[in-house]
């Protein structure tokens, strides 16, 4: 086993979490554009984020974590968004199976895992594969034989695996039941590869993880079927964190589009000619254009916030179906909202800026593109769906992780 790094730096309340966010989020603005542009690790600024003590904010607090709001996560994502989605996207697993940890992780494996998280270790995932019906057509085994259980597969999607401590890999038992297995990164027979080539979201490096006769500890594997045959908010907490991405890009874009409008841009020569505007943001196009995508910046950041109160209520161990329908809809709603408006506002941008702003030496692109990118995961329509029969029907959305 690897030695463990130093602690991680504690937060312990609420509003430390958010101030560590923004402290952070500030301290690696001024490369957002050069990472984007390298589509390669982010080592440093991933170290940096290890060691925030962002990492254990929702470790509960039996197993010496502070166990933070979800709320509070919420706003810790959607600031780090606003100033790089890939860095924000890159720990979204890692709270993933922080949740599956607490509610279904063997006293042993809380105890491991969790204190190496509190110590500033991350959480891959190797849960997604290629080449089958869907992503989560899983060819992935896990077997048990001769004293031994190894794990065997290739996965795909793999946001984060590259630089983490821990891999939780999804992958099927010798009964063919869905099991999350957690191998340490570079554990013998784990590779990863950066064969990430995407145009967003691209310093999350989420390429290729290949799993060959890697010996897995049974403490540390958990009965992931079993946590969807009962009611779980694993989904809906993973997606509300995806939902703090997209409105963080969202008003990500809009912060660089009033700047750009601001110390950049010329008014539209109508506007000049006429004596409405001596300046871009004096174009009463622009200044229209602008309410409207700072309105529904507003509205995103206001549904999100309204999510993630309800999450809080539902709780990560909802009472029963109902309560974990109303927090899985509440979460879609936020989700597809903030999906649509990031891809709205991030185009919209050039229409304020003119064509200056499709100068490459802005970078402004990477807004549409990360908003873009990211939004593929998990397609809108059906979340509307989903929002819509159980609105109009009463029909709970399905109880799978992705809503």
């Amino acid at each position: 086993m690897t030695a463990l790094a130093p602690p991680a730096a504690a937060v312990g309340s609420g509003a430390e979490a958010i101030q560590v966010a923004r402290e952070y989020a500030a301290s690696i603005a001024s490369g957002t554009i050069d990472r984007d542009r390298a589509g390669t690790v982010p080592v440093a600024e991933l170290a940096a984020l290890d060691d925030s003590g962002l990492l254990g904010i929702t470790v509960p607090r039996e197993d010496g974590g502070p166990d933070l709001p979800v709320t509070v996560l919420a706003e810790v994502i959607r600031t780090i968004a606003a100033v790089d989605p890939a860095i924000a996207q890159v720990p979204q697993a890692h709270f993933l199976l922080t949740d599956v940890i607490a509610l279904w992780g063997t006293p042993s494996a809380r105890q491991r895992l969790f204190g190496e998280v509190l110590a500033g270790a991350r959480l891959g995932n190797g849960l997604a594969e290629r080449g089958g019906k869907h992503a989560q057509d899983l060819a992935t085994r896990l077997t048990a034989s001769g004293g031994a259980t190894r794990l065997n597969g290739r996965k795909y999607y793999c946001t984060g695996a590259i630089s983490a401590r821990w891999i939780g890999v999804s992958a099927l038992d010798d009964d063919d039941r869905l099991v999350l297995a957690f191998v340490e990164r570079n554990a013998r027979g784990v590779t990863l590869s950066d064969d990430w080539n995407v145009m967003g979201q691209r310093a999350t490096v989420s390429g290729t993880a290949r799993f060959e006769d890697v010996r897995v500890d049974p403490a540390l594997v958990i009965p992931y079927q079993h946590a969807f045959e009962v009611p779980q908010q694993l989904g809906a907490r993973a997606q509300l964190v995806h939902a703090a991405i997209q409105v963080g890009i969202a008003g990500g874009a809009l912060a660089d589009a009033a700047a750009f409008v601001r110390d950049k841009a010329r008014p539209f020569f109508e506007a000049a000619r006429a004596g409405w505007a001596e300046r871009a943001s004096e174009d009463p196009h622009v200044i229209r254009c602008y309410g409207r995508m700072a309105t529904q910046v507003r509205a995103a950041e206001a549904l999100l916030a309204s999510a993630a109160a309800t999450q809080e209520e539902v709780t990560r161990q909802p009472a029963d179906a109902a309560a974990a329908a109303r927090g899985s809809v509440a979460v879609a709603q936020a989700k597809a909202f903030a999906s649509e408006v990031a891809v709205e506002v991030a185009s919209e941008l050039f229409s304020l800026s003119g064509a200056s702003a499709a100068d490459e030496r802005h970078d402004l692109s990477r807004h549409w593109r990360n908003a873009r990118t990211h939004a593929s995961h998990d397609p809108a329509a059906w979340k509307y769906h989903h929002v819509g029969n159980y609105l109009l029907n009463q029909v709970p959305p399905p109880n799978h992780g992705q809503i």
